[in-house]
């Protein structure tokens, strides 16, 4: 399972802007309006099917705060 966490819209995400700001739009790729920058994770996971281990890596992400729901969002998809 991947597990893509990312800033949630609306607060700050410096990196993202500095590399906007400071390497793309600077290198006149003017198409690129905005960047957000995120983590990734790989889980391997052994479950029946991908429902369940979609269910389990979301668990394990709350349970131990691997983001901070209050600053974070995260998205949870089959590899």
């Amino acid at each position: 399972m991947n597990v893509v966490v990312s800033n949630k819209r609306g607060t700050s995400d410096p990196e993202g802007e500095t590399i906007y700001r400071d390497l793309v739009s600077k290198f006149g790729f003017a198409e690129v309006k905005g960047i957000r920058s995120g983590k990734f994770l790989r889980f391997e996971v052994m479950a029946d099917d991908a429902r369940s281990a979609r269910e389990i890596v979301a668990s394990i992400c709350d349970e131990l705060r691997i983001y901070n729901p209050a600053a974070h969002s995260i998205l949870v998809e089959a590899a």
